[in-house]
C-alpha cells in the first residue's frame, strides 16, 4: 500500500481533507515483523496444547493462543488500514481516525482551538555512534524508526484537553499546502504559530 496524496473536497458549507494512511514502508515492515513474531509465539503455545484432551492446561493454552492470534491480527490490520480525515465547517473542526474495526471522531469548536503548530518529527538525542563509519548495527536508523512508531501527528493545537495532535505522517511540504487550504476556508480565525511564517513564506 503506497502513501496516498492528500485530497480536498470542497462542499457548500464544509471542507473535507482526506489524509489517508501515510505510514512509510519501513514502519509497515516493522508492523509485519511484530505480527509474525507474535503469531509465531502463539503457534508455540498452540502446538504445546495439542492434542487436546481433558487436561485443563491444554485447553487454557489453546484458548490463550487463539486470543493472541486475534489480538495480533486486530492490531496489525488496524494499523495497516488506518486512515485520517479532517472536516472543517463554520462551527467546528473534526478529526476522524478510522481503522479496519474502529472509528474515533473528535469534534472541537473553533472557539476552543488555540494556536496551530507544526512540530514535525520531535527532537531527539543523537546516538553516540551517529556519523561514525562503524555504526554497523544501524542505531541511528533504529532510533528514527522508534521515534516514528510513537508519533501521533505532526500538527497540534491547544484545547481544554491539552495538546491535540493530528496529521500523522504529514511533513512540511504537505503541511504547508494543507494549512493554506484551511486558511482559505476558515480565514483569520485560524491562528498559526510563529514557525509557519518561515514555512509559508515561499508560497505567499
Amino acid at each position: 500500500m503506497s502513501q496516498r496524496s492528500i485530497t480536498y473536497y470542497w462542499g457548500d458549507q464544509s471542507l473535507l481533507i482526506t489524509l489517508g494512511n501515510r505510514t512509510n514502508r519501513r514502519i509497515r515492515a516493522l508492523y509485519l515483523v511484530e505480527f509474525l513474531f507474535t503469531a509465531a509465539m502463539a503457534t508455540v503455545f498452540l502446538l504445546q496444547a495439542l492434542p487436546l484432551n481433558h487436561n485443563f492446561v491444554h485447553w487454557a493454552s489453546c484458548i490463550g493462543a487463539s486470543l493472541i492470534y486475534l489480538l495480533a491480527a486486530n492490531r496489525f490490520l488496524g494499523r495497516l488500514f488506518f486512515t485520517e480525515r479532517l472536516l472543517l465547517d463554520q462551527h467546528s473542526f473534526t478529526i476522524i481516525k478510522k481503522s479496519l474495526f474502529s472509528q474515533n471522531i473528535k469534534r472541537y469548536d473553533w472557539r476552543q482551538i488555540g494556536t496551530l503548530h507544526y512540530e514535525g518529527k520531535g527532537h531527539k538525542t543523537d546516538h553516540p555512534l551517529k556519523g561514525m563509519c562503524y555504526d554497523y548495527l544501524g542505531f541511528e536508523t533504529q532510533e528514527h524508526l522508534i521515534q516514528s512508531l510513537h508519533h501521533n501527528g505532526n500538527l497540534y493545537f491547544e484545547s481544554n484537553e491539552g495538546r491535540v495532535y493530528f496529521a500523522s505522517g504529514v511533513y512540511s511540504w504537505d503541511a504547508e499546502e494543507m494549512v493554506q487550504m484551511m486558511k482559505i476556508y476558515i480565514g483569520s480565525s485560524l491562528q498559526l504559530g510563529p514557525e509557519w511564517k518561515e514555512m509559508l513564506q515561499g508560497q505567499e
